[in-house]
């Protein structure tokens, strides 16, 4: 667990805030571009935690910060908008998150980002190592918003634009414009985009975030173009642990029964009976286990666990392939048994 201490706030446009740590336990832990960095919050014995994807950049002279939207309902999106204040110490875990760009500084690739909203906070970071660390790398941000005065980052964006005119290209979409075809994204509009920008013989990377129907209509819309699926990414941005109350989710259970499962952590051994209603980090987290979790919803690659023997089932998974799942991978924060003995292994 690292010790952060808020170094500086940042108040973004369409209520969102940037904000800058300073480590205090003795450097800035590593990333990678596209990361998320979960913080920490006890309140008496209870522990809190929310993930929040990294706006700076590992591969620039930057602090380390994260950008975060204000939710209404959001316990700990509101802390960090109208209470937090520099000086303050939060508690963070290590960096993690299966988005994330990997530079070559020799590459050559057309690198399309694709970002509405908040979503863009990954994708800055996505940009700026791109552009920093590689030289001919040439990108194009695609970034829809509902117009330029609720824009996170635009003024740096257009910064970084004219710093690098001939490797950036950011396409602006705003939903106010009186162009209704290009108003919002929509296939004819993206087929448009990408078949005007894609290069022979150049490696095509895309990566997408933004709210669920958004990313679908990229990714499904790219496969019908003949991208290779493996080049397509994408990170899902919305906040199911902040908009629920835990005694208000909603569960669906295959069945009643509970089961008796056997959890192996860092080498020891949990028999542990699983409720219906109850997932196996719940369960875990009630017995005192110090497991690994992020989102709570199937959202984020934290708790990825391997089921060596019987079967499990997922509530939601927007980060396992299904060859990932057909092999026994699963993520127990949504996780059921549904077989009387299951193993699992927490990687």
């Amino acid at each position: 667990m690292h010790e952060f201490q808020i170094s500086k706030i940042i108040r973004q446009p369409n209520q969102n805030v940037t904000i800058e740590f300073k480590d205090l336990t003795g450097g800035y832990p590593t990333y990678k571009a596209g990361q998320f960095l979960t913080l920490s919050f006890m309140f008496g014995e209870r522990e809190v935690r929310r993930s929040y994807s990294f706006s700076s950049s590992p591969d620039v002279n930057e602090p380390l910060a994260i950008t975060v939207k204000r939710v209404d309902n959001g316990e700990i999106s509101r802390l960090l908008h109208h209470q937090a204040a520099e000086g303050d110490k939060i508690s963070a875990m290590d960096p993690q998150g299966l988005f994330f760009y990997e530079p070559e500084e020799e590459a050559q690739r057309k690198l399309f980002l694709f970002g509405a909203g908040v979503g863009i906070t990954p994708l800055f970071s996505i940009l700026k190592t791109a552009l920093t660390r590689e030289k001919n790398t040439k990108v194009v941000l695609i970034y829809s918003n509902s117009n330029p005065d609720q824009t996170v980052f635009v003024n740096e964006l257009k910064e970084w634009e004219a710093k690098y005119p001939d490797r950036l290209e950011i396409i602006w979409i705003f939903s106010n414009t009186k162009n209704l075809l290009k108003a919002r994204l929509n296939r004819d509009f993206l087929i448009e985009i990408v078949k005007n920008r894609v290069t022979e013989g150049v490696e095509s990377l895309f990566y997408t975030c933004g709210p669920v129907f958004y990313m679908d209509l990229v990714r499904f819309t790219l496969l019908g173009m003949g991208f290779p699926d493996e080049n397509i990414r994408k990170e899902t941005f919305h906040f199911p642990e902040e908009e629920e109350d835990e005694d208000e989710k909603e569960e669906v259970p295959v069945d009643k029964t509970a089961y008796a499962i056997k959890l192996r952590f860092q080498g020891q051994e949990h028999d542990l009976i699983i409720p219906y209603n109850k997932t196996v980090l719940d369960v875990g987290l009630e017995n005192k286990i110090k497991l690994p979790y992020s989102c709570k919803s199937g959202m984020c690659s934290t708790c990825i666990s391997q089921c060596t023997s019987g079967e499990v089932h997922m509530d939601y998974n927007e980060v396992l392939t299904d060859r990932e799942v057909a092999n026994g991978r699963c993520l127990i924060c949504v996780s059921h048994p549904i077989v009387e003995g299951t193993v699992i292994d927490v990687l």
